[in-house]
């Protein structure tokens, strides 16, 4: 039996009511349309993380592996290695990561946390799991020390004892070292915190044991006491072996070193003040900053390298930070841009005891990793090639784009080339280790950063990587500031970052480019490959007010009423003259601020290189004493050659091809007459707004505020000042579709959302492309309201009949500074690319509480879907899946959801993360196949997917951390240090801290936490090749086990079978001549 539908006898009853002698084609109803995508198509996981590590605290090196490792103060770490191949892990906590240690060559690592607890990291599978956790409940971690090849940690605590670790078990030992045995009578006070623990390179069996105070010790572990004590007047803070063991060097508070001879503890064999001025009459040099950390390193052929950070003397104010390098009689003092937070220095061998042959310095900084080369002159940096430039100026907004043209990647990398430094090292990037993933995802992806400085970064995100292709410069269009009274009246309500980028609208086929300013300026780009020298820049000032009456109507010049239209919607385009430079100087006495912008545009020549290049920029003026306000949200059409924006005073069109005007007026008189508008108070708001960077969608109301907003009434008085809100504009969206009810054409129009629900809809009329697009005018005119929505309206999009998305239209990219006049006339002549003709549509409108899929052009409401009653949405995109097409949303309350198109059902709701930062609201972001972003924190980018298909396949897209490496074999020592200095090597750890020597250690000091990465859990876990093949050889390990125990047995079995066999046989001989009777 066929189904009844009452929807399509209500849409046929409309249609044929209309007037329109032909009937309009409607959209077919969501019913009779399959949706592919369903439930199982939904996954959420996060991907990757990219960026520099957030306040750093800790570093670590594995020299075979080539692996560094980073930790933050957020409990965080990094893994680096070679260029592609990162890893972030979290611990459990959000305690800092005081110490890392490497278990070299191993494929693992241990991490020492501020709340005490050390905990054994597994990197050899492509996720690092914990293993083992050990948490001190009585003591403070301040060091910790693993020596190569070892499986004994050492920890230092706050009191001055030393716990030694199994790291195979995570058992403590009975052994212990405590600080009055250490120091007898050597001192009478509380020597202070551990602040060192190593082993003497040539005797494992000696501990060298540094304490806060100035007190090192030489600790035996055999015999359990102290050998030498070297005592110090100034605290210690680091402590290096020359690798022959005789000798170790102290960095002391003051800006001291001091190297001591082992067996000589009286005093130092040599003191150095590496930055102390020598006074002339033999006196004791001025004291200097305290250094922090020294490295002692030596070579075979030449003087050692000692490497130090700090010891600065105090009286160089506002110096930077500086990496000191000694080498012979030559001292380096390398500067650097941020304060220095630990170091390392590359060596060639792991050992200890051989010479150590350093070739780099890894320096982390608080805001950045560099790379020092030892081997060249001048020690160059490396070339850093990881994606540690993301907060080289802070980002205030983000685009995120999968699945774009194919050959954009490369000519944005072509352009970026040319912006590339010179003058680094020429050698390759020292940290190599591990091998990138096997994944096969193949479309490219671009990710465009928006920073304080105004710049903008393209990045290439392709394959779950990271890296820069091209940086646009946008502050090079406008003056350098000044510190005249009118350019700091114009510039005072922008703070310290007037350039600021807040919205970024791009067409990825067409490579326009649009950027919106926090000083309410708007910036359109085009690609070119060509260098040009643009003489003048095009500029528009355009002044965007709410409503004539409520103005103050100062007296205006007559450049102000040129360059300022009437706010109609039959503006004209000649009302608008662009300017090739702003005018400040007339009627700015007593400080009246008056069609002035807030930055001055360059008014010298601009060198463009290839790249993006400035093709008109737009600004918004003061208008009756007030600034304009923030742009609150944007939209660029190639195929139009339209840009358009809008705040809380109204909307703008702008004709960038023809650098005109087309439409200037506020939200209320984008209603046709017939409708009610939106009362207003007649308190006028001349409140200076602040400038700071908000939510595209959020103008005036607070987070908590917006959850009532959908319940002001229009038809009401407005009784309180708290409800006086501006109705702003808050989407804009250029298609091809029906504008009007009673069409039955598709035509070019814009649709226009408000921040009280209000959805309306703007027709264009556009002259024929070619010659006459660029001399013929183009017209905008109001078509009136087509819907009313809870909340705020996001986004709008518009599928076709059989519900397909329906991108809006574009014109491919072209030379625009083509020389050649018949490439210019093939570039004229191009067509634009346009969707979904002649057939019905659906328009898709999400609101921060709802969506809803009306069907055009009846405009009849086919779906609806309540989205949240308690909270509101921060994003919503309409986003292609491999298998459809659907809505994606990202809440306050941290929820994120996916809903079916066009039938609006709930296919995912995660709830992910809660909004914890306004920093997350802004740079969210979500992107076809199924990918989203955000920015973590100042400095980092997560990245997560919302596609099964994805979250299946990245177990193979992530990198290989651990590669197994055969370790090189230990240093020849000789025939007389063998001989005499045996003894050395000869020190068994089991037997002195295992349990069968030293005992068991109290159960209260520490206890014992099994980790979710255990080797149980790691079975279940890995997967990929490597854990195949691990699988597979554990499998072949058991059954040649058993196979071993089989034949075993076996070969018992014939034993006994032959034994018993010969005593059957003698038995048989004994009695064969026997009679019965002579038994």
């Amino acid at each position: 039996m066929r189904k009844f539908n009452i929807r399509k006898v209500l849409d046929g009853l409309t249609a044929a009511n209309t007037a329109a002698p032909t009937q309009p084609p409607a959209a077919r109803d969501t019913e009779s349309i399959p949706e592919s995508l369903q439930s199982e198509h939904f996954q959420l996981c996060k991907t990757v993380r990219h960026g520099f590590p957030y306040q750093p605290s800790a570093l670590a090196f594995d020299p075979l592996q080539k692996l560094l490792a980073v930790g933050t103060q957020s409990g965080a770490l990094r893994l680096f290695g070679r260029p592609g191949v990162e890893c972030h892990c979290q611990h459990e906590t959000s305690a800092a990561v005081l110490q890392i240690q490497f278990l070299i060559n191993e494929g693992a690592l241990v991490s020492a946390l501020a709340d005490d607890s050390i905990h054994l990291w597994n990197l050899r599978q492509k996720r690092p799991a914990v293993l083992h956790s050990l948490k001190f409940n009585r003591e403070r971690i301040t060091f910790c020390h693993l020596p190569f090849q070892s499986k004994w940690l050492y920890v230092g605590t706050e009191r001055g004892n030393i716990h030694i670790v199994n790291v195979e078990t995570f058992s403590l030992s009975g052994y212990t070292i405590m600080w009055n045995k250490a120091i007898e009578l050597s001192s009478k006070a509380h020597p202070g915190p551990v602040v060192h623990i190593s082993d003497n390179p040539a005797d494992e069996s000696k501990l060298m044991i540094g304490f806060e105070s100035g007190i090192v010790v030489l600790w035996d572990l055999k015999s359990k006491k102290a050998d030498y004590r070297y005592t110090h007047d100034e605290a210690i803070h680091s402590i290096s072996w020359h690798h022959e063991g005789k000798q170790f060097i102290c960095s002391h508070s003051d800006g001291s070193l001091t190297i001591w001879n082992i067996k000589n503890p009286a005093k130092p064999a040599q003191t150095i003040i590496p930055h102390g001025k020598q006074p002339k009459d033999g006196k004791k040099p001025d004291p200097c900053k305290p250094i922090l950390k020294v490295e002692y390193k030596t070579i075979r052929e030449g003087e050692p390298f000692i490497v130090l950070s700090g010891g600065l003397p105090y009286d160089t104010v506002g110096r930077r930070p500086c990496l000191t390098v000694m080498h012979g009689k030559s001292t380096a003092v390398l500067e650097m841009d941020f304060p220095i937070v630990d170091f390392l220095t590359l060596c060639q061998t792991p050992y200890p005891n051989d010479f150590q042959e350093p070739y780099a310095v890894v320096v982390l900084l608080e805001k950045d990793l560099v790379v020092i080369d030892l081997t060249q002159n001048g020690y160059p940096v490396f070339e850093n090639p990881y994606p540690l430039t993301l907060h080289e100026s802070p980002v205030t907004c983000c685009e995120y784009c999968a699945d774009c043209p194919v050959d954009l990647v490369p000519a944005l990398y072509g352009a970026g080339l040319r912006q590339k430094r010179q003058g680094y090292s020429k050698k390759e990037w020292p940290i190599s280790g591990g091998n990138w993933g096997q994944g096969t995802q193949t479309y490219p992806e671009i990710i465009i950063t928006g920073h304080a400085d105004g710049s903008v970064k393209f990045w290439d995100a392709s394959a779950i990587m990271l890296q820069v292709l091209y940086k646009l410069k946008t502050a090079k269009v406008f003056e350098k500031r000044s510190n005249s009274k009118d350019e700091k009246a114009s510039t005072e309500m922008t703070d310290e970052d007037p350039f600021a980028i807040q919205l970024i609208s791009w067409c990825p086929e067409s490579r326009v480019l649009c950027v919106a300013g926090v000083s309410a300026h708007i910036l359109i780009y085009r690609f070119s490959k060509q260098e040009i020298v643009t003489e003048v820049l095009q500029l528009l000032e355009v002044r965007l007010q709410c409503e004539l009456s409520d103005l103050d109507s100062p007296e205006m010049g007559k450049d102000q009423t040129q360059t300022s239209p009437t706010p109609s919607a039959s503006s004209s385009p000649q009302a608008t003259t662009p300017q090739p430079r702003p005018s400040i100087s007339s009627n700015n006495s007593d400080h009246n601020h008056d069609s002035l912008p807030c930055l001055k545009v360059r008014s010298s020549s601009l060198k463009q290189s290839a790249g993006y290049q400035v093709e008109l920029v737009v600004q918004l003026l003061w208008v009756g004493g007030d600034p304009p306000q923030p742009i609150s949200t944007m939209s660029v059409n190639s195929a139009y050659g339209l840009v358009t924006f809008g705040n809380s005073s109204g909307v703008a069109v702008v004709d960038y091809l023809q650098k005109t005007l087309l439409l200037n007026v506020s939200a209320t008189e984008l209603y046709s007459p017939s409708e009610q508008r939106q009362p207003r108070s007649p308190r006028k708001n001349r409140a200076k707004m602040s400038r700071k960077l908000s939510l595209p969608t959020e103008l005036k109301p607070d987070l908590e505020n917006r959850d009532g907003a959908f319940t002001r009434s229009r038809s009401s008085s407005v009784t309180s000042i708290e409800r006086d809100v501006r109705e702003a504009i808050t989407a804009l969206s250029f298609c091809y579709t029906f504008s009007r009810k009673a069409d039955g054409a598709l035509a070019p129009c814009m649709w226009v959302g408000t921040s009280l629900g209000t959805v309306l809809t703007i027709a264009l009329s556009l002259p024929p492309a070619g010659e006459q697009r660029q001399l013929q005018p183009a017209t905008a005119s109001p078509c009136g309201t087509l819907m009313r929505m809870k909340g705020s309206i996001l986004r709008m999009g518009f599928l076709d009949a059989g519900g397909c998305f329906l991108s809006p239209p574009y014109e491919p990219w072209n030379e625009p500074n083509t020389s050649d006049d018949q490439e210019r006339e093939r570039g004229r002549r191009r067509r634009a690319v346009w969707a979904g003709q002649g057939e019905g549509q659906f328009a898709v409108l999400c609101s921060d509480k709802e969506a809803k899929v009306l069907a055009l052009p009846t405009q009849v409401c086919v779906s609806k879907h309540s989205i949240t009653e308690t909270s509101f949405l921060l994003r919503a995109d309409i986003v292609q899946m491999g298998a459809g097409v659907c809505v994606a949303c990202f809440c306050a309350n941290g929820h994120i959801m996916t809903l079916s198109l066009p039938g609006l059902r709930p296919l995912l709701d995660v709830n992910y993360l809660p909004l914890t930062d306004m920093r997350i609201a802004r740079t969210f972001s979500f992107s076809n196949l199924g990918q989203a972003m955000y920015l973590s924190s100042p400095t980092e980018i997560q990245r997560l997917t919302y596609s099964q298909e994805v979250c299946e396949s990245l177990q193979e897209m992530l990198a290989e951390l651990f590669i197994p490496i055969e370790t090189p074999e230990a240093p020849n020592r000789g025939f007389f240090k063998g001989f005499f200095g045996g003894a050395a090597q000869s020190l068994d750890r089991e037997e002195l801290f295992g349990e069968s020597g030293a005992g068991k250690a109290s159960r209260s000091l520490a206890q014992h936490i099994p980790g979710q990465g255990s080797v149980e859990g790691m079975k279940g876990a890995a997967s990929g090749v490597v854990g195949e093949l691990a699988r597979a050889r554990l499998a072949l390990d058991e059954r040649g086990q058993k196979l071993s125990e089989v034949e075993e047995k076996t070969a018992a079995m014939m034993a006994s079978a032959d034994a018993f066999s010969k005593h059957a046989h003698e038995m048989m001989l004994k009695y064969k001549d026997k009679k019965w009777y002579q038994f």
